[in-house]
Parts: structure tokens; sequence; C-alpha cells
């Protein structure tokens, strides 16, 4: 009798053990939307740390103009709207939000030139119009050209739109374009592989620069739909995958190897 209960004893520590290694594993592919050191947060019972999204970055050139108040508190900017074509200079720091530079009523679509190849997402301005705004703005002032995909998490997504200037990619995840706005998560509280959506921190209305495209089990997302969701990959589906299978390591484990770095995005409207 005293052995087995013993062996009740092993296989019960045993699965507890397999349960906290599977909640550890939801918890850090969370953790991995939320980018780096600016803020670190004890997660209760299993103790995981939660890096929050923003941080320092470094400007190239600033956008300008008069401020107001947004619903959120924040001023946002009153600078004019980029080009279609672009600004001639790139700009990474912004004195606040974006005003509305989209028409909610037309398509938009943006193609990603990379390191690695091109992919096409088709952006939802009528689901989320200010988050389309607010990519379309940071698309056409240049503000992704140069910026690497610094995390990959195999499996699930990969991850960019930090404009920090560090050729260590484990220092990224906490840069930003200086100001953030409210999220548009998804109305059914629902992601698929290959959406578009943008990382934020634990608080509301975090939102900023960076994005992810999802590769794989959206699972986790789907228990915590906060995220906004923006778009769908609609071509290149195997750039994105490529991008997702590339060698990782660092800290982590979803640093990739061999950046994959955005050379533009370029939007276009119907």
């Amino acid at each position: 009798m005293g052995t087995e209960r013993r062996d009740r004893q092993k296989d019960q520590h045993r699965q507890h053990q397999e349960s906290v290694r599977a909640e550890l594993k939801r918890q850090q592919q969370r953790r991995n939307l939320m980018g780096g050191a600016a803020l670190v947060a004890v997660i209760a019972v299993i103790g995981v740390a939660a890096w929050a999204l923003w941080g320092g970055d470094d400007t190239v050139s600033t956008a300008s103009g008069t401020t107001v108040a947004d619903a959120t508190g924040q001023t946002a900017s009153d600078a004019p709207c980029p080009p279609a074509g672009g600004t001639d200079e790139r700009i990474t720091s912004f004195d606040g939000p974006p005003r509305e530079c989209i028409d909610p009523s037309k398509e938009y679509s943006a193609e990603f030139v990379t390191s690695a190849g091109n992919f096409t997402a088709s952006l939802d301005a009528q689901a989320a119009p200010t988050t389309v705004n607010n990519f379309v703005v940071l698309a056409r002032s240049h503000f992704y050209d140069g910026i690497p995909f610094h995390r990959v998490v195999p499996d699930f997504v990969i991850q960019a739109g930090d404009p920090t200037d560090t050729d260590d990619l484990t220092q990224l995840g906490a840069g930003g374009p200086g100001y953030t706005i409210p999220e548009e998560p998804p109305t059914d509280g629902v992601y698929d592989t290959y959406d578009l959506a943008m990382a934020k921190t634990q608080e509301p209305n975090s939102t900023g620069s960076q994005f992810f495209v999802v590769t794989g089990d959206p699972a986790p997302l789907n228990s915590s739909p906060t995220y906004s969701l923006f778009g769908t990959v609609t071509d290149g589906k195997n750039v994105v995958d490529a991008i997702g299978n590339a060698p990782v390591g660092g800290p982590n484990g979803d640093t990739p190897e061999k950046p994959v770095t955005i050379e533009s995005v370029q939007i276009t409207e119907k």
C-alpha cells in the first residue's frame, strides 16, 4: 500500500508539473507580444514576467504641429497628413496620435517589402478605423523603413515595429512612436492564422507602432482578445511562413538569428 501511495503522489506531482509548464508556455507567448524592459509585472501564482511595450526610441525626425486633447486624454497631433506617396523624410517620433487621414469608406492594403520577400495585407478600415489610420500614417511617414522583425515565436507570431536603432535584437520591444491609441479588438473575440494585429501592454490604450502577424495557433490570443485586429495577409503567405520558421535564439528563444528587415510598407487606397 505504501508503494502504491508513493506512486500516486509521484503521478500527481508529474501532472502538476506538466500543468505548470503548459501555463508557463501560454504566458510566455502572451509576453512575447508585449516587448522589452520598460515595465515588469509579476503574474500571480506562477510568477511569469510580463514586459510592457514602451520605452525610449531613437528619433530621426519629428512631426510637429499644434495639439488638441483626444478621447483618451492624450494630446492629438494636428500635423498635416502625410501624402499618399509618403513623406520626404523618415519620421519615427510624433508629438501625439495622428489626426484622421483615411477615408473609412475606402479600401486599404499594405505591401510589406522585406529582405525575405514581400507580402500583402488587406486593412479593415471599417472594423478598426483608428488602428488603420494610425498604421497608414506611420507607413506613409516611412516609420517602418529599416525596422527588423525583432521577435519570432515559432508557430505563433512574428512581431515588428520598434524603431529603436540597434543591431542587438534582444534589446528591442520597448520602442514606439511617442504616443498610444485605444485598442480595437475583434468584436467576436476571434483571431486566426495570418491575421494582422497590434502589440500592446497589459494596460488599456497602449497600442502604438508594434504589430504582429499570427503564424500558428491563435488560442492564446483568443483567450485574451484585447489586441487590435486590423487586417489579414492576402498574398505572400509563404514569405510570412518563411519568417516564422527562421532559426531563433536569445534569452527568450524568440530572437531571429538572421535579421529580417522591413524595407518599406507601401499603402494602396481604392
